[in-house]
């Protein structure tokens, strides 16, 4: 899509995804990220800078918001899961740079993304819809933590997405967290491996070609999205929060799988 009109668009969109990503703790990234593939011709690495810096904005928003909230980070793997995540989020920038140098255009390495996306969004869904009959573990160890931590760091930052429901299914099954801890607890990991990545792009000068505007606009409105989304979510129930989660794990599956065509057809 090009045109005047492709910024609007993109910024309504960010108050969408931001919105559902602060209620379902998915980080909206996971949302703008596929969306901004189907929608615009800019390069891979511009458009997970927008969706990754617009992650960032709003988890910063939504985890100083939630410190009034009865639901809380777990302090005991909240940490090493954090920190964990922030090694993760340097290790999948790195990751990311490699694979856009070997693979040499920007189709091929979308098209990657939205594979390894549509298969994990897939096993989310899946896991979710058999959750009941799944005995989930109560992981304690700081160790196991900060790995589980460090994996998902290096999916949120290589994707591009923040993390989203990778994260709520490692949390449920890994730590038994229900729908609302582990959205919080998500948006904690997403927080810490996007600031990683951030600052490793300072560090590095590795900054992609982005409109200085539209990155502002987006961070703006995900701001108001995660503002609004986390005064949503303490009207939901957990169960509410469960169907929501379901219906936009569809729309990222459907999303992702016409991407992979778009860009195999490029």
């Amino acid at each position: 899509m090009k045109g005047t009109h492709v910024e609007i668009i993109l910024v309504i969109l960010t108050f969408a995804a931001t919105v559902i990503g602060a209620i379902s703790g998915i980080g909206g990234g996971v949302i703008i990220k596929p969306a901004m593939d189907a929608l615009v011709d800019f390069p891979i690495a511009t458009i997970s800078f927008l969706s990754g810096s617009t992650v960032l904005a709003m988890t910063a928003v939504s985890l100083l918001r939630s410190r009034k909230d009865t639901i809380s980070v777990d302090p005991l793997v909240g940490t090493p899961l954090a920190l964990g995540g922030a090694i993760g989020g340097v290790a999948g920038k790195m990751v990311f740079s490699w694979v856009k140098a070997a693979a040499g255009n920007n189709a091929l390495i979308g098209m990657i993304q939205n594979i390894i996306m549509v298969v994990l969004t897939a096993t989310v869904f899946i896991y979710v819809l058999e959750k009941a009959r799944i005995h989930t573990l109560q992981v304690t160890s700081k160790g196991v933590a900060g790995l589980l931590g460090f994996v998902l760091g290096v999916f949120s930052s290589f994707l591009g997405i923040g993390g989203g429901p990778i994260n709520i299914m490692f949390l449920s099954y890994f730590f038994s967290m229900d729908s609302k801890h582990a959205a919080l607890n998500s948006l904690y990991i997403i927080f810490f491996s996007q600031v990683a990545n951030f600052l490793t792009n300072v560090i590095q000068g590795t900054f992609p070609e982005f409109n200085m505007l539209l990155l502002v606009s987006m961070m703006v409105t995900g701001i108001v999205g995660a503002m609004v989304g986390r005064s949503l979510t303490k009207r939901l129930a957990n169960e509410q929060v469960d169907r929501l989660f379901m219906g936009v794990m569809l729309l990222i599956v459907f999303l992702s799988a016409f991407n992979v065509w778009k860009f195999a057809s490029l």
